[in-house]
């Protein structure tokens, strides 16, 4: 397996340049990965299909998933694409590199970790301060525009948020300047966490039934229905910081109300 993965990844620096892999290299991943993840699920809601694993039963016109794809292929072509252009030097500067041999799977998978957990921080201070009246007003509203998400609206933001939460996901890679391998393997991990989070399904096979910690689309659905005073939820991936500074009291009280509410439909059975 690691002789096939260094093959393929010399092919990759033998025929393009290290600034082609970084920049568009990474810009054609990631829309390929966002779309391939994304789309299906408008599929989903307009077909009705999996409907019972649907966490809300309003859906959205085919006007509004039109607005969102339209939208969002501008924002990735005018902001997303060039982003990563001119952040080549500056993840180069940081010590970012290319060439063999390639990192452990050690280190690529602490490096994840590490990148997971700090994003995580910054994300929820940043989403708690998108929610202060004049940017949510200005700026945040945009993303939530869409009271009942799916997948590809995790993106939909206005330009200003993508600059502005987006610090969150790169901070840790460019803290310790990885190996564009891994580099890519975050985004591509952290791309599909947040379609999975606003997808709208909560399934059986979902992480955040398997780890308690994780959020997933239950507990971010929960912050688009409600107004963004009393919201809440405001973390990425993980649930603790929410349930540390209280953020996510609502939420879980609502759970506790429909886990009471099954287990007494279960007795009278």
């Amino acid at each position: 397996m690691a002789s096939v993965l260094e093959s393929g990844w010399l092919y990759l620096i033998t025929h393009f340049s290290e600034f082609q892999l970084a920049s568009l290299g990474s810009f054609f991943l990631h829309e390929s990965v966002f779309f391939l993840s994304g789309l299906p699920f408008i599929f989903l809601e307009r077909a009705g299909y999996l409907s019972k694993y649907k966490i809300q039963s309003k859906n959205n016109t085919l006007a509004a998933q039109e607005k969102c794809v339209v939208s969002l292929l501008l924002y990735h072509l005018s902001v997303n694409l060039p982003l990563m252009i001119l952040s080549y030097p500056v993840f180069r500067f940081m010590g970012m590199r290319s060439t063999l041999p390639l990192p452990s799977w050690k280190v690529v998978l602490l490096q994840i970790l590490f990148y997971f957990i700090l994003e995580d921080f910054v994300f929820y201070w940043g989403h708690r301060i998108l929610h202060m009246k004049w940017l949510y007003k200005h700026v945040h509203s945009v993303h939530h525009e869409y009271a009942t998400p799916f997948g590809l609206t995790s993106e939909y933001a206005h330009p200003a948020e993508i600059l502005f939460l987006g610090f969150a996901t790169i901070v840790g890679p460019a803290i310790t300047g990885p190996h564009l391998l891994t580099l890519w393997l975050w985004m591509v991990l952290r791309v599909l966490e947040t379609v999975e989070a606003h997808c709208g399904y909560h399934f059986p096979w979902c992480l955040s039934n398997l780890f308690p910690l994780y959020g997933g689309a239950d507990f971010h659905d929960y912050h688009h229905r409600l107004l963004y005073t009393k919201s809440g939820n405001y973390s990425s991936t993980f649930v603790y910081m929410d349930w540390i500074f209280g953020t996510d009291k609502g939420y879980r009280k609502l759970k506790a109300l429909k886990n009471s509410g099954a287990e007494a439909g279960d007795k009278q059975m």
